[in-house]
């Protein structure tokens, strides 16, 4: 039977396109206008957070502060694509969640999978904001690419996941204009070498009221994921890769931590009942890594690593965290 012999979790923020010179100018202005959960998990407004940072919160986002950062994330993602190179997967279950890309609000799936041969990630457009800039190095340069995708094995997880009671939503191709959106570009584009690794696209709705998967029913599903693995006939590597989170827009350090100690030692309890306060707006994503904690079974956090992506005086940002498990 098949085997999940390895997982993977990373953050997949505009930021980690960009360069750390472009961080301050190009989110601000963004930051700015969108409305933000605090760390209370209050709605509050750009303003509420710059009148509450703390004193160094400057210091925070110094250039050289920023660039060491970079670079450390930099280091981060090729440590990453090495981890799943070396898995030498079949097959990689991609837990994202999509914000307006594939699905729209006439159709919203809690849970879905896609069950294509392929999945198409779109050719980018001309851009002249660093903002934008960095968003199109998720897409292509050259024309739309298709990549594969293992049919086989997704149409193998619902089978057993509609036999375990969950409610799926599934469907086996693109509609036309659209294409795979940022969670699952992400991936194809910085964390998979040039040989193509056959993707499950796996959809959870971690944005929009009121169909949010709870975080215990998120656990439960990355438990079945792996059940239904070990039962998928042939000797296929398979592997489960949680793609967003953590913490934003308001980086909550303390929280990412205990996110990280769970995963660490296996704390069942602790992302069953993760508080919904502390998965709101970009938080939500923390979702995907809560499934990918459920399937872990006897996997072990080989090695994480954790920036605090400050990028702006009120400290708006993004918890950028990458991790591998064996």
């Amino acid at each position: 039977m098949a085997e999940l012999v390895a997982a993977f979790g990373t953050s997949h923020s505009p930021m980690l396109a960009g360069e750390a010179d472009e961080w301050r100018e190009s989110f601000l202005p963004r930051d700015r206008a969108r409305a933000h959960f605090g760390l209370d998990g209050r709605p509050c407004r750009y303003d509420d957070l710059l009148a509450v940072a703390p004193l160094d919160a400057l210091d925070r986002i110094a250039p050289d502060v920023l660039r060491q950062r970079h670079a450390n994330i930099r280091a981060a993602q090729a440590r990453l694509r090495a981890s799943i190179a070396e898995a030498a997967l079949d097959a990689l279950i991609v837990v994202g969640d999509d914000q307006e890309e594939l699905f729209d609000h006439s159709n919203m799936p809690a849970i879905g999978f896609y069950l294509g041969a392929t999945i198409r990630n779109a050719q980018g457009k001309p851009a002249t904001d660093a903002m934008s800039r960095a968003r199109m190095r998720f897409l292509e340069t050259e024309g739309d690419v298709e990549y594969p995708c293992e049919p086989a094995l997704a149409t193998h997880l619902v089978e057993h996941l509609r036999d375990a009671d969950f409610d799926l939503s599934v469907s086996d191709r693109i509609p036309a204009g659209r294409a795979e959106g940022h969670a699952y570009s992400y991936v194809h584009k910085f964390c998979l070498d040039e040989k193509p690794l056959p993707i499950v696209p796996v959809f959870l709705n971690a944005y929009y009221p009121p169909n949010q998967p709870s975080p215990a029913r998120c656990y439960a599903l990355g438990e079945a994921l792996a059940r239904a693995v070990r039962l998928f006939p042939g000797d296929a590597r398979i592997g489960v890769l949680a793609s967003g989170g953590l913490s934003h827009f308001v980086v909550d350090e303390e929280w990412d931590h205990r996110v990280i100690d769970a995963l660490r030692r296996h704390d069942a309890a602790f992302f069953r009942h993760a508080p919904l306060s502390k998965l709101q707006a970009g938080s939500s994503e923390i979702r995907n890594w809560i499934c990918m904690a459920g399937a872990l079974g006897p996997l072990d956090l080989d090695w994480v690593t954790y920036v605090p992506g400050y990028r702006t005086p009120a400290l708006t940002g993004t918890g950028l965290c990458f991790a591998s498990f064996r």
